[in-house]
């Protein structure tokens, strides 16, 4: 019996990919980069598994191209909204994510940028790579305190959790918002009090996005709820870029209604608004909220461990739908 066929979209740390390959016919993904939209249709032709990850694009026309052989579909990420999980589902296809491996390596990358832009470093970096340093002034890269100050999470998930974890070492009061309260135990553990959305802005010193793209969190962070922010808050996106619009950001720091943004992920990847990078007070990163090795790795691992399970006829370990 001819093994099944299965695409993997591009190489990704810790997909076993010759393993893959000697257990289905599995073509070789492109040496460095994705692979082209019209490479992905052909190759999906009878595919019964496609592990795939960002910016892939998993549509309809993509499940045309695949027909009734398409099984699973498994990204090497936590959000899948380049899926269309819905026409997924409709079509009896699993979709499966990588969970949990990632949440350190994301919330640790958060707090980086927090402290980033609290204390300028970025534009400190340039000053002095750039040669320009002329020695100590008292009044250079001024920044604003991160101890003892009022953290909003937006997305109390585990990233947003572990987040909060992180800010005891620096006695925040932490503020959340998601789609539900916590249970009260859970809070606690935290040291985290519940307000909505506008009002947790309202009084933030730091507000952290970790929601999930959605159509309710896609422009989330509107030019009205920038508004509702401190002149002296810093505002930190780990979330998705489409939660935050983009323009109206770098337009809050331009004019100085908000004192600083940290960043990892942006409206129209790899595209960053010009007037963002030229904002001071700004720490700007490329999507590298898991890029530590043993994060991504597990994420590899975790992919495949979901896409074979599926064509075993078991249970995924990560299932979405």
């Amino acid at each position: 019996m001819e093994a099944r066929a299965i695409v993997v979209t591009r190489r990704l740390p810790g997909v076993p990919f010759d393993a893959l390959a000697s257990r289905f016919r599995a073509g070789d993904p492109p040496p460095d980069g994705t692979m082209a939209r019209e490479e992905l249709l052909r190759r999906a032709r009878g595919a019964s598994g496609i592990l795939c990850t960002l910016p892939d694009r998993v549509d309809g026309d993509l499940m045309n191209a695949a027909g009734s052989a398409l099984e699973v579909i498994s990204i090497f990420a936590v959000g899948v909204n380049n899926i269309d999980v819905a026409e997924a589902t409709r079509r009896g296809i699993r979709v499966c994510n990588t969970p949990d491996v990632l949440t350190d390596a994301t919330a640790d990358l958060g707090f980086a940028l927090l402290l980033a832009a609290a204390r300028k470093l970025p534009e400190a970096e340039r000053h002095i790579r750039e040669g320009r340093w002329t020695g100590w002034d008292p009044w250079g890269f001024l920044g604003v305190p991160v101890a003892g100050k009022t953290l909003g999470i937006v997305g109390m998930g585990k990233i947003g959790a572990a987040v909060a974890r992180r800010s005891r070492g620096f006695s925040m009061r932490v503020l959340y918002n998601g789609r539900r309260r916590l249970p009260p135990a859970t809070e606690a553990e935290l040291g985290a009090a519940f307000r909505d959305l506008d009002a947790l802005l309202a009084e933030s010193d730091f507000v952290v996005l970790c929601v999930p793209l959605n159509p309710e969190t896609r422009g989330l962070i509107s030019r009205e709820r920038l508004a509702r922010m401190r002149r002296t808050a810093v505002l930190v996106n780990i979330s998705r870029g489409e939660v935050v619009a983009e323009e109206a950001l770098a337009e809050a720091l331009a004019e100085g209604r908000i004192f600083g943004a940290g960043i990892d992920v942006y409206e129209k990847e790899p595209r960053v608004h010009p007037a963002l990078l030229a904002a001071k007070s700004t720490a700007l990163s490329p999507h590298i909220g898991s890029a530590t090795r043993d994060a991504r790795e597990a994420m590899g691992r975790l992919a495949a461990e979901n896409l074979v399970a599926v064509l075993e006829g078991r249970e995924p370990p990560c299932p979405v739908n």
